[in-house]
């Protein structure tokens, strides 16, 4: 492949599935599923390892039904803070072959090493090399897609799993993928793949010899770009993280175990939830000029409110305060509460000249940010029920298992 880009698109085997057994060995060899609990309203599966998978097993999958297909299935609860360590541990070791890394999920990269080759091999080589240091250093496998483009190296790596490397060139795609399902092209979902199949459209090469007017004229401009894909004409470049959009919004949301029933049970979970998003917002270093607060009532009704901050801030209490206000404002109570979501919206970079407010009182602001700051690192060193505020003490509603995410991807910002 010289002479021309080389793309590689790396994706770790059952992510969530293999931290997991890397991290307990007892687990190994043995049919995993990650899940939520059905206690806390989220018995689904999240991620599953290979012999669950064979056994059945489906990420989306209830609880139950995955111990239907599986009796032997072992059932453990998230650790994303893992997930997300071993997300950078991996990306870490991608840098040492490019600064060209796009990542597509927490579990999967596309690397454009190019100008890496004279230095340290093919693509091919290069894709062997990290799959091996995966394995080595971290004890995880990754699948490898080696190509010419985005498009075909990211198909290339879903074809052989686990621990694999495949090789998509110029000489031999169209072998390789035209008579592959189409919906093995990125972007072709199920509705996508329904629309084809009613025109006989049911291959990869299909779409190639159907034509770009005929797919644009299926699909819009979306069924024109497919057909680009098919061929092998995708010129994307890999977005590294300093040409992505900046992060919009920090958001942190929960269904409850049980529905809340009056103020104050609201205000503790919106005080827990503000907590990861002020750590968030300190570790990333934004302010928030904004607070959202989504309210979903027991029958499913959705409500969405939002107010500015009076200043700039990270507190989580500052933010916890504003979402009460919104919730005691608007929330009339004709129905409990079933699931609530904070988010902080116009977001600053912590270096942003700000106005200051000549009601506040600056000293005490100070003072609070290094309390918080220092509650933060406690947390972060200790765990999260480390320390916390005493009114949290009391019985809280809400599921062990949460994730603080990012209105971009989270692994963008690593």
């Amino acid at each position: 492949m010289a002479g021309q880009r080389v793309i590689l698109h790396s994706d770790l085997n059952s992510f969530y599935a293999s931290v997991e057994m890397m991290l307990a060995p007892k687990l190994r060899g043995k049919a995993v599923a990650v899940c939520g609990s059905c206690e806390e309203r989220h018995g689904i599966v999240l991620a599953k390892s290979e012999l669950a998978k064979k056994a059945g097993v489906k990420t989306g999958m209830v609880n139950w039904e995955a111990k239907r297909r599986c009796p032997n299935l072992i059932i453990v609860p998230p650790q994303f803070e893992q997930y997300l360590k071993y997300s950078r541990l991996t990306r870490e070791i991608y840098q040492r072959y490019t600064d060209l890394i796009e990542p597509f999920g927490i579990d999967e990269c596309w690397l454009d090493v190019t100008g890496s080759q004279g230095l340290l091999g093919t693509g091919e080589q290069m894709a062997q090399h990290i799959r091996e240091s995966v394995r080595s250093e971290l004890g995880l496998t990754v699948s490898i897609g080696v190509s010419f483009n985005k498009i075909f190296a990211k198909l290339g790596s879903d074809l052989r799993k686990p621990d694999a490397v495949t090789v998509i060139d110029r000489d031999n795609y169209r072998q390789v993928v035209w008579n592959l399902p189409a919906n093995q092209l990125l972007y072709v979902g199920r509705s996508t793949e329904r629309k084809l199949a009613e025109q006989g459209i049911r291959t990869i090469g299909d779409i190639v010899n159907a034509g770009a007017e005929v797919m644009q004229r299926l699909l819009g401009k979306n069924g024109g770009l497919l057909w680009v894909y098919a061929c092998g004409l995708d010129e994307s470049r890999v977005v590294t993280d300093d040409l992505r959009p900046p992060v919009k919004s920090v958001s942190h949301g929960i269904t409850c175990r049980d529905d809340l029933v009056n103020n104050e049970e609201v205000w503790m979970v919106l005080l827990e939830l503000s907590q990861d998003i002020g750590h968030k917002l300190r570790l990333y270093e934004l302010y928030a000029c904004g607070v959202q607060l989504a309210v979903k009532d027991k029958l499913l009704s959705y409500r969405q409110y939002q107010a500015p901050l009076d200043v700039p801030s990270q507190s989580p209490m500052e933010i916890a305060v504003k979402a009460q206000n919104l919730f005691a404002k608007n929330y009339g109570w004709q129905n409990r509460v079933r699931a609530l979501t904070v988010r902080v919206i116009n977001l600053l970079p912590s270096n942003w000249p700000q106005q200051m407010n000549v009601f506040d009182d600056q000293i005490k602001r100070q003072q609070r940010q290094r309390l918080e700051q220092t509650v933060d690192e406690l947390r972060s060193r200790f765990g999260n029920r480390a320390i916390y505020n005493a009114v949290l003490l009391r019985e809280l509603k809400m599921a062990e298992h949460v994730i603080c995410n990012f209105s971009y991807d989270i692994t963008s910002l690593h």
